[in-house]
């Protein structure tokens, strides 16, 4: 019980008035949305209240911080995605596709990771290709998932582990293909 206290203490507590300000309780000043968006990035726990009710809104503004990034920056969502998004409300699959989401986002985060460290830690022994192999295979079948007609049959084999250049090769290859989806999936 002590740590479940504990954990919500850490929990930086953020609350947004009638006049659309956001109030960081914890450092007692006003903040913006871009704030916001630098916690998310610097994994700080946070919540946002309303004010007047004490209704926890902390998804409206995680959407509203995703619809700024989406609107000033370079797109990350491709159209042809938030379209079956969209889709998905109302179905009956729509109470599995958060899970599903979460998951896939938990797992391309985890081996993002291993990548970084492969990249630090080995220059040799190259388990770089292995993890470039799992990461095309959750990205084609997260792409199957959402898009029609998409390609539904198993990876390739991963290359051959003797020749370095041969794996480097592929992994080019296969980044090249993933960026050229990427691009089709955005238009």
């Amino acid at each position: 019980m002590a740590e479940a206290t504990e954990k919500s203490s850490d929990t930086v507590i953020i609350k947004k008035y009638a006049n659309r300000r956001l109030y960081n309780t914890r450092s007692s000043s006003y903040i913006t949305l871009d704030h916001l968006a630098k916690m998310t990035r610097n994994n700080v726990d946070y919540k946002v209240l309303d004010a007047k009710t004490g209704t926890d809104i902390t998804h409206q503004i995680l959407t509203q911080i995703i619809m700024e990034e989406e609107s000033s920056g370079e797109q990350m969502l491709p159209v042809n995605f938030l379209r079956q998004l969209i889709s998905m409300y109302g179905n009956s699959m729509q109470s599995l596709i958060p899970h599903y989401l979460e998951a896939s986002m938990e797992n391309f985060r985890a081996n993002q990771a291993k990548l970084h460290k492969a990249f630090e830690d080995s220059l040799g022994n190259n388990p770089l290709a292995r993890l470039a192999e799992q990461n095309m295979a959750m990205f084609k079948a997260a792409t199957a998932a959402f898009t029609p007609g998409a390609d539904k049959s198993e990876p390739p084999p991963p290359p051959p582990a003797d020749d370095t250049r041969d794996e480097i090769a592929t992994l080019r290859r296969q980044m090249a293909e993933m960026q050229k989806k990427l691009d089709s999936l955005g238009r």
